[in-house]
């Protein structure tokens, strides 16, 4: 069967050749093997267009590029490739090590249509117990980590974080305050007040117990839990014998509460300590990989992903490519275990260990703890993959009611939804959410700052105008061509025929004329299930109460609001603590920090005497006469 597909690839390109009049995809490739060293590299195929189909790393160019010259023997896939390309791209390294690296950024940035492709690639967040202040706070941390303490992860998700940190302030009753709050204060907060901290903003514990508090919460955090438990129950039954039953039972709640951390970790290995667990499930062409987080003993979480395949990889191939997208901008474990072999397991392990500054060890556990953790992450791979494809075939089936109710050319790839939020046109903000046939690509919301300097305060038409405009200025900047799978087939708006014809002239304005808006108004009584859908050029149309594709685009709708509201809260959030000493250049954190903890206010700092400014720890003699000429500019 394999043999007659890939006759037929072949016969259909030869057919578009000898039309074109250029020559087969493996002659173009035999031509450059001529020319190829015996040393590693990478290499790149592209089409008559320009577009990268593959990227590949090897050990040899010459003798691996002269593979794609033999037609038999490869699969159905490959030959499409090889059929379609029409030039070569080469970059030799000095190592097959710096090949595999290279590969695989090369992979994440270019989206080649024939590589497995790693497609949600968010960082993970962290614990972060500070060290730069004399009471350091306890918080999740994402991203870089530039800031002096300790960090401790990774976690699987925000919520874990979260879940662990709301039960590791009940504890050890550490701060997550910010700096600036914290020398704000003058009274306890309402985290004191239901035992979650211990109160070092006011006084309520001494720098040195609260020192103990903190390094119990590391120990606690390194894996040494049984011990800290200890040494808390011993505490406990001193304050007891000492009829100390307020402080006795303040302890036993700590107990308790990191009782309740290890109950709700799952799976808490004894003989491994720190490793990351890979688990791989192939189903009718698709893949899931499962990625658990196991530190200090403890199980951090687990994460699905779905990588893109083209349905003929092995097993090797799809777990290698994974992990050097993976590991590209996270730090791996120093044991890493997997549920199948990949091919250069050796090369891996060298680019991991160069990037993380120690020994990587990477194996196929056969037996023991070590094959329990990986057969519970091929399990949950699984029914993860089963979830998947039982959800993408419910999203196919609405998504072609969708195109029947309204007579598009075919079931949407790509919906982007927008939609508004603002109080009054202040903290104004545009919202972007995008879906498709695998459900929500929560990877590709954006949002937008309106800038609204032509817009008059509160003029939705003009929001949505300028969001519009900008979201597709850009894609006509970066891929005028359309051949991303960035440009969407249909646009949907929270409006009426007003805001769809403002968005359809916007979108002519820039030249896109073939992107379908549609408007989705609730009716005159503003009730669920009686929105009313405008088209250009269609008469308003609504769905029966109980058709899914209503439901459908209710959820559409509903989620571009709620990303709206959540984003507008969040600019209004942060004008709310902002000061006048932020938009001093030269002041940043600390600076603002020391500042405001000498005069108490950001208003005392604006009336302060260039005297004064000069007497703050940190501020320099030139940095003090700066700020007092940015507020005593006019006189």
């Amino acid at each position: 069967m394999a043999h007659n597909n890939q006759h037929s690839f072949d016969e259909e390109g030869r057919v578009a050749r000898e039309k074109a009049g250029e020559k087969p995809g493996a002659e173009i490739i035999r031509d450059y093997v001529k020319t190829l060293p015996d040393a590693p590299g990478v290499y790149r195929m592209l089409d008559r267009q320009g577009e990268v189909l593959y990227v590949g790393k090897a050990r040899s160019l010459r003798k691996r590029v002269a593979n794609y010259t033999k037609l038999q023997g490869q699969s159905a896939r490959i030959g499409r490739m090889i059929a379609n390309t029409a030039s070569m791209m080469f970059l030799r390294t000095e190592t097959e090590t710096e090949a595999l690296l290279l590969e695989q950024n090369l992979i994440k940035q270019l989206k080649p249509r024939y590589n497995v492709l790693l497609r949600d690639d968010k960082s993970f967040p962290n614990i972060l117990v500070t060290d730069d202040h004399g009471y350091p706070a306890i918080t999740k941390h994402r991203g870089a980590k530039t800031r002096k303490g300790r960090y401790f992860g990774p976690f699987a998700s925000a919520g874990s974080v979260n879940h662990t940190l709301n039960t590791l302030q009940k504890a050890f009753l550490l701060r997550n305050c910010s700096d600036t709050m914290f020398d704000s204060r003058s009274r306890p907060c309402l985290l004191y007040q239901i035992k979650r901290c211990s109160g070092p903003c006011v006084g309520k514990i001494g720098e040195a117990d609260y020192a103990e508090l903190v390094e119990d919460a590391v120990k606690y955090l390194q894996g040494r839990s049984t011990r800290v438990q200890g040494e808390l129950a011993r505490e406990m039954a001193e304050a007891s014998a000492n009829m100390e039953f307020e402080r006795a039972a303040a302890l036993r709640d700590r107990i308790r509460a990191m009782t309740n951390v290890q109950s709700v970790q799952g799976i808490n290995p004894e003989g491994v300590a720190e490793a990351d667990v890979i688990g791989l499930h192939e189903q009718d062409g698709q893949a899931c990989v499962q990625v658990f987080f196991f530190r200090a003993h403890q199980n951090w979480g687990n994460r699905a992903y779905f990588p893109r395949t083209g349905g003929a990889e092995s097993a090797a191939e799809i777990l290698e490519s994974f992990m050097g997208q993976f590991y590209s901008n996270k730090e791996p474990a120093r044991l890493i275990l997997m549920s199948h072999e990949i091919e250069n397991a050796d090369l891996m392990r060298d680019a991991l260990g160069e990037k993380l500054g120690r020994k990587v060890v990477i194996g196929v556990p056969q037996r023991g703890e070590k094959r329990m953790l990986v057969d519970q992450a091929v399990k949950n791979a699984r029914e993860s993959l089963g979830r998947r494809m039982s959800e993408t075939a419910t999203q196919g089936r609405l998504l072609e009611g969708l195109a029947e109710a309204f007579d598009l050319d075919g079931p949407p790839q790509r919906i982007e939804v927008y939609d508004n939020s603002h109080i009054q046109g202040a903290h104004a903000v545009g919202a972007m959410v995008v879906a498709g046939p695998e459900g929500w690509l929560k990877s590709s919301y954006r949002k937008f700052n309106i800038k609204g300097d032509k817009i008059t305060p509160g003029d939705d038409f003009g929001m949505m105008n300028e969001v519009l405009d900008r979201r597709f200025s850009r894609l006509m900047k970066e891929d005028p061509d359309r051949k991303s799978d960035q440009w969407p087939d249909l646009v949907l708006i929270d409006g009426g025929p007003g805001q769809v014809s403002a968005a359809e002239a916007a979108l002519a304005e820039l030249g896109v004329e073939d992107v379908t808006v549609i408007g989705v108004a609730k009716g005159t009584e503003r009730d669920a299930g009686k929105e009313v859908f405008y088209r250009a050029g269609m008469a308003p149309k609504a769905l029966p109460f109980r058709d899914p594709v209503l439901y459908f685009t209710q959820r559409l709708r509903d989620e571009a609001h709620r990303f709206a509201i959540g984003t507008h809260r969040a600019k209004r959030a942060k004008a709310t603590t902002a000061t006048p000493l932020d938009e001093i250049p030269g002041v940043g954190a600390a600076r603002k920090r020391s500042l405001l903890a000498h005069f108490g206010s950001a208003k005392a700092v604006t009336r302060a005497g260039l005297a004064d400014l000069k007497a703050v720890d940190g501020i320099s003699e030139a940095l003090a006469e700066k700020i007092y000429g940015y507020f005593h500019e006019a006189g």
